[in-house]
């Protein structure tokens, strides 16, 4: 632990300044400091010292034996503190210059993709190097594993809660859809509703455990006695290729099947009774603000523009 008598940096700066140009005022205007401010520097300095430093000669400004042992000693300091300042530089570069992110499915593939490109419009008019970005895509549970460990700068998420342990913040807000093949017996019921028991009593293909689809989608059945699934798999596009195939009806994000709605490959079913909004979180770790940067930018910009719930029927 330092003591009470170690001068700023910024003083000890200010008197090997002096030792070189021979001149308090010439040693000021090279620090880009007021002569009146370098003089208060100065007495600071004596004054924790204990002892004169410098004196006003008619031809400048001369280091008395003091000074001039404290000059030796503030070099050495000096010196280290320019490493640091150089390292801290360059972590803060790098931060800027590479960003890497794990999403979950569905944010990565419907909504991730357009935030980035938003965010590197921004850095290029503001006259900035876009930040390489270096993205995983996997279930939640695997993201907020990696932003735990460190593997990863930043995390998105979804489902009910946001992750535990993790800094989060929400970015917006979807609900999953279920859907069913064009030739399903559910496609051709009269306002194509069921009920959220009917559901649960139906085989369903679903995403794997870990899964914020399968997260929300079981939160949302807890209360009810459910079956097993028809099918378990790995990813958003297995699972729709599945139901349109006719393996059975399944739960996926509104942004997921979008596209299949409106080609008709899949068709929305109406489930009463159930509540199947899922939230999207933004995770990190460290401190309560997100780091800056690219990653805030992302976060920022993902607040403002996310989803807020709108599903298509």
């Amino acid at each position: 632990m330092l003591g009470p008598h170690v001068p700023e940096l910024r003083a000890l700066e200010l008197l090997v300044a002096v030792a070189r140009t021979g001149s308090l005022g010439a040693a000021a205007s090279e620090l880009g400091i007021s002569q009146q401010a370098a003089s208060s520097r100065v007495r600071t300095m004596e004054s924790l010292v204990g002892e004169t430093l410098l004196v006003r000669t008619r031809r400048g400004s001369e280091l008395t034996q003091t000074g001039e042992l404290v000059v030796q000693w503030a070099g050495r300091v000096l010196e280290a503190a320019a490493q640091l300042d150089a390292g801290i530089a360059a972590l803060r570069s790098d931060r800027q210059d590479h960003l890497t992110i794990a999403a979950s499915l569905t944010i990565a593939e419907h909504l991730l993709p357009r935030w980035l490109v938003a965010v590197r419009a921004q850095q290029v008019s503001a006259g900035q190097s876009p930040t390489e970005v270096r993205m995983t895509a996997t279930n939640s549970v695997r993201v907020a594993a990696l932003v735990g460990e460190g593997a990863v700068d930043l995390g998105f998420v979804e489902g009910p809660d946001a992750p535990r342990g993790l800094r989060h913040r929400l970015v917006g807000t979807d609900e999953l859809v279920v859907v069913v093949g064009p030739d399903h017996a559910w496609a051709r019921r009269s306002g194509r509703r069921v009920t959220a028991a009917t559901l649960a009593a139906t085989p369903l293909v679903v995403r794997e455990a870990g899964s914020g689809t399968r997260t929300v989608l079981e939160r949302a059945l807890q209360d009810r006695e459910t079956v097993p699934p028809a099918l378990e798999l790995s990813s958003t596009a297995a699972v729709r290729s599945a139901v349109a195939a006719g393996a059975g009806p399944a739960a996926l994000g509104a942004h997921a099947v979008r596209d299949d709605l409106a080609t008709g490959r899949l068709v929305a079913i109406t489930v009463t009774g159930l509540d199947l909004t899922r939230r999207l979180h933004a995770v990190w770790r460290g401190s309560v603000n997100p780091p800056a940067g690219p990653a805030r930018d992302l976060i920022e910009w993902a607040a403002r523009h996310g989803p807020r719930r709108t599903p298509p029927r």
